[in-house]
């Protein structure tokens, strides 16, 4: 994976140098247009879930590309915008954006200051077509990742109202659509500033941990009812991967299930590291120490005897990081690699 990325990353730094302008983010009278050279060119960086910002085409203020659910989709106008997801709502705000309307967590969770005339269409688990359609949208950004939201297509699609489904579990997926998102709005300046200097940010991080020897990693999701291992089906998870860690639940599934103390015992690893989901952070905390950490070995694993039991901040590994991703890597990074934390400040 890590491989990967570097290859993607650098193919497309090399495309940017020559022709990102024309490749979807281009301001003033070149907005809105791709050549094929440029498409050519960021054909190796496109997300990996289908949304396709490279293979677009923009012609009299129209954009069109392919979205996370494989859907063509062709944006003529965006001058009233509806996110049902709080970290969509603020890339698109990151892109030059303005909004409508959006679900409540763009508020709650992303701070944003939507002004008083936007309408909340509430919860993004369950958002409401009613409020939507109030608002008049002629573009709505939708999570593949909801299924409330992805039965909501025949529904806009009866209504004649323009819309995309949207991923970003990995950076390279936020990238897409930030390039997509630049594209409509003309805004080059704002990918620049918000994907393509952060992608140049991590592909220094993932260039100073190459060959470095490989830490084992246990990665805990916890929550106010039940606490499980997770490997690299996940943002924090690649992101392990990409930084060259053995994540030690993509070697022994059974802990994907339940987690094992006979296993994490067993394996012993290095780092333990822990976020949280819910709404109350200190309910997922209070369940690890009543059915985890009360456990007599728990005390004699190597990580929590050397400090490196680790809760990660909610904003950088349960949220997407959206802007903040190359942060996110130099989080993990300086964790895992603590002696080289004074050259990943630096990159």
């Amino acid at each position: 994976m890590k491989k990967m990325f570097l290859k993607k990353a650098m193919a497309y730094l090399m495309a940017a140098v020559f022709a990102v302008s024309a490749a979807g983010c281009a301001g003033g009278d070149a907005a809105g247009q791709s050549s094929a050279a440029a498409s050519e060119a960021a054909a190796g960086s496109s997300g990996q879930d289908g949304q396709t910002p490279a293979g677009s085409q923009a012609a009299q203020g129209a954009v069109s590309f392919t979205d996370a659910l494989g859907r063509q989709v062709t944006v003529e106008s965006h001058d009233r915008v509806a996110s049902l997801y709080g970290s969509f709502a603020e890339a698109w705000v990151l892109a030059g954006g303005t909004l409508v309307a959006s679900t409540t967590d763009a508020v709650q969770e992303r701070k944003l200051d939507l002004g008083t005339d936007a309408i909340d269409l509430g919860g993004n688990m369950e958002p409401s077509l009613e409020e939507i359609l109030a608002a008049e949208p002629d573009f709505v950004i939708l999570t593949a990742d909801i299924s409330a939201q992805v039965e909501l297509d025949r529904a806009l699609e009866e209504a004649g109202i323009a819309h995309a489904y949207f991923r970003t579990d990995c950076f390279e997926e936020y990238r897409a659509m930030m390039e997509i998102f630049c594209e409509m709005t003309g805004r080059q300046d704002l990918y620049e500033q918000n994907a393509a200097q952060v992608g140049e940010q991590i592909t220094r991080i993932l260039e100073l941990v190459e060959g470095q020897p490989a830490p084992s990693v246990l990665f805990v999701r916890a929550y106010s009812t039940g606490a499980k291992a997770k490997g690299a089906d996940n943002q924090t998870g690649m992101m392990l991967e990409d930084l060259g860690a053995d994540n030690i639940a993509a070697r022994h599934e059974s802990l994907l299930e339940e987690l094992s103390m006979e296993e994490i015992i067993a394996e012993d690893p290095q780092f333990i590291l822990v976020t949280v989901m819910g709404s109350s952070e200190q309910k997922g905390l209070d369940y690890m120490r009543a059915t985890v950490e009360s456990n007599p070995a728990w005390p004699g694993l190597q990580a929590v005897q050397n400090g490196r039991y680790l809760l990660l901040p909610k904003e950088l590994f349960h949220y997407k990081p959206n802007a903040r991703w190359g942060e996110s890597y130099a989080y993990l990074a300086k964790i895992l690699y603590p002696e080289l934390e004074a050259q990943i400040d630096a990159a």
